[in-house]
């Protein structure tokens, strides 16, 4: 089966700014259920595996997205590097979640997307991010998330550290693979306390009525596998899925030079793709 690989489609989203998303899906004149992928904290749409990943989503018969989010320090020309670190220091939750909703809007007129067929994947951050989606946007039925967050607010900081960051504006995070200073403007934090109610994850899972796989590594160093039951616990409609010994990106790294999925990864990919074909033949079977 061909795949066909569209990289770097310009998405324009006036409240925040253009980004790019790239589109990998199987050449058919059927029509496609649409698949969005959302990076997590620290990421890009070319990180690592990903690609490896949109290509097997693809000849699982999906049209598969994946995209930078605006705001995440990638540029236009240069979207595999943190180019931009004014552009990360001025993110925010608000402008993730309008991103997300201009890339639904992007293409789901596509003719060769079925419309009534969309599901969302989030690593990470970005996990927590497409469950706020998911509940909110009527138009995506299924969920399914890779070492998903379950709490936005207790990863601020708190004390003295918080008013240190409000004083001077600005807090830093050195990127391990880079050792970039990363700014986190104070405009992140006030954009979370404003819309605190919107962005409590808890919330969003408990009312959540979408079929929702969790994949969680048990040796997840950045998100708890406590987190992946969390969420579990508060959706009723939800699937949990551990992988023992997994770490954080299910074996993937930067820069990934394999032309295989790391094992771990890619026993996450066919856990989604069986979970998502699942639920489509579900949806199938209303109409």
């Amino acid at each position: 089966m061909k795949i066909n690989i569209q990289k770097n489609i310009k998405i324009h989203n006036p409240e925040t700014r253009d980004f790019l998303a790239d589109a990998f899906f199987p050449e058919t004149s059927e029509k496609l259920p649409l698949v969005i992928f959302a990076h997590g904290y620290k990421g890009y749409k070319d990180w690592g595996a990903w690609d490896l990943m949109a290509e097997k989503f693809a000849e699982a018969g999906f049209f598969f997205v994946k995209f930078n989010f605006s705001h995440n320090g990638t540029t236009l020309g240069n979207p595999t590097d943190f180019a931009d670190l004014e552009a990360f220091g001025n993110n925010n939750f608000s402008k993730e979640i309008s991103d997300y909703d201009v890339v639904i809007n992007e293409f789901i007129g596509n003719p060769k997307i079925d419309s009534e067929k969309i599901a969302i994947i989030g690593h990470s951050r970005g996990g927590g991010i497409s469950l706020i989606k998911a509940f909110e946007d009527e138009r995506v039925k299924i969920l399914v998330t890779l070492a998903g967050v379950s709490n936005f607010n207790y990863r601020f900081p708190s004390g003295e550290r918080l008013e240190n960051w409000e004083r001077s504006g600005v807090m830093y995070s050195e990127n391990g693979r880079t050792k970039q200073q990363m700014p986190h403007f104070y405009q992140f934090y006030e954009d979370f306390k404003q819309n605190e109610d919107r962005f409590t994850i808890q919330y969003c899972a408990q009312h959540l009525d979408k079929p929702f796989l969790i994949i969680q590594g048990t040796e997840d160093e950045a998100v708890k596998d406590k987190e992946a039951f969390l969420l579990s616990e508060w959706c009723r409609n939800s699937e949990l899925y551990l992988l023992e010994n997994a770490n954080h990106t299910f074996g993937a790294k930067e820069p990934w030079t394999n032309d295989e999925l790391p094992e771990d990864l890619a026993k996450a990919v066919q856990k989604s793709v069986q979970f998502l074909q699942l639920h489509f033949r579900k949806i199938n079977s209303q109409f």
